[in-house]
């Protein structure tokens, strides 16, 4: 373990403010997503979408600086695909009007419920890849299948073994409400080590494998994919499932983070973070700001415990965290290779490479050592722990 350098902090602090000037640089088209809308051409709240992706299907050019704006309702929609990317300097933004500031008449979240479309989804066993993606039957009932669709690929944005998300790059998201399904994110698959920067903010993102996931990228030096003020959980503890999974594909360690993630809650059964995935061996750099990361599962130790709060999923030596000012609660904090359960067995993995800036506290089983540099806690965090309880169970402001 190595205390923070304050290179990487100068070059931290201005990756983040180049990715967020970038959001402003240049006006382009407003689309307007409604289901009071007149379902024409979204240039107004008239004649808004009835559907998120008709308005990303309608973005003009890949010049950026477009917004699609969306009124707080639940949308069953899933494997959204925008028609352009964003641009340098010039980001596209998916909002919803969560406080009423945009003029949708409406306050609340944009609910993207990927669950809920009325069809028959199935894995396709031909489509091949390592997960093979999914299909549409034409025979069965959906109401019947009401629920939760977990089916490999089925989430939020579309990707496949044959599709990449690589048209989300420079995409900001903001007050979406994403669930119903594998999860919300990016993989870039057949563009696999390509650059790609996304902003999320604001958000929360609950699904069967991750919260959000990005995966098969490469971050760039000054506008690393940025994950701020928001929710991410996940509901399974099978395999590579993590309140936020990170697959970053570099050959070889940066002095840059990949991905940034600011006061956000990170919430699995297994794994708040998990890294890697059997036949990939790229490396990847995360920071962690001010963020709150639970592993649920605090088995005995002859059951069958959490692998780590953090975890890569092959070799520790291919992930390096930096920790600022964060909590940390799990069986263990740090764990690589090995045993996950229901998943193959890997050889066990060496040590996470990691830095410590501020207070960086650790909640963990009695039989657990504690990293050095992080703070080993006597008591149950009771105030953190209210990111993940109802406002109704918080403890009284004084």
């Amino acid at each position: 373990m190595k205390r923070f350098p304050g290179i990487v902090l100068l070059c931290f602090t201005m990756a983040v403010a180049v990715a967020s000037l970038a959001q402003e640089a240049r006006a382009g088209v407003t689309l307007h997503v409604s289901k009071l809308g007149d379902n024409t051409d979204g240039s107004s709240w008239e004649k808004a979408f009835h559907t998120i992706q008709a308005a990303l299907s309608a973005v003009p050019d890949d010049q950026g600086g477009h917004r699609v704006l969306v009124r707080p309702d639940t949308y069953a929609e899933a494997n959204l695909d925008p028609a352009y990317k964003g641009a340098p300097g010039a980001y596209n933004t998916l909002i919803g009007d969560f406080d009423g500031s945009l003029g949708s008449g409406a306050r609340g979240w944009v609910v993207i419920d990927s669950g809920a479309p009325e069809v028959i989804v199935r894995t396709n066993p031909n489509s091949g890849g390592g997960n093979p993606g999914w299909m549409l039957l034409d025979e069965g009932d959906p109401k019947a299948e009401w629920g939760l669709k977990s089916i490999d690929w089925w989430g939020m944005g579309r990707c496949s073994p044959s599709l990449s998300c690589i048209l989300w790059d420079r995409w900001v998201f903001k007050n979406l409400y994403t669930t119903g399904a594998e999860g919300a994110g990016w993989d870039l698959t057949v563009d696999k080590g390509s650059e790609f920067t996304t902003i999320t903010e604001h958000c929360v993102a609950i699904g069967r494998f991750s919260g959000i996931c990005v995966g098969a990228f490469v971050g760039r030096p000054d506008e690393p994919v940025v994950i701020r003020d928001s929710f991410s959980m996940c509901l399974d503890w099978w395999g590579d499932a993590a309140g936020i999974y990170i697959r970053a594909e570099n050959p070889k360690p940066n002095d840059y983070p990949d991905v940034v993630i600011e006061n956000t809650t990170l919430v699995g059964p297994d794994n708040a973070l998990q890294v890697g995935n059997p036949g990939f061996e790229g490396y990847t750099r995360v920071h962690l700001k001010n963020c709150r990361l639970f592993s649920l599962n605090f088995s005995q130790p002859h059951g069958q415990p959490s692998t780590g709060v953090i975890y890569h999923t092959l070799d520790g030596k291919l992930l390096h965290v930096d920790l600022e000012d964060c909590l940390l609660s799990g069986f263990k904090i740090f764990g690589s290779g090995g045993k996950q359960y229901g998943a193959g067995e890997h050889p066990e993995g060496g040590p996470i490479s990691y830095t410590t800036k501020g207070s960086v506290r650790a909640y963990v089983h009695y039989t657990q050592s504690v990293p050095e540099g992080m703070e080993r806690l006597r008591f149950w965090p009771v105030t953190d722990f209210e990111h993940v309880l109802p406002p109704e169970f918080h403890n009284p402001k004084p």
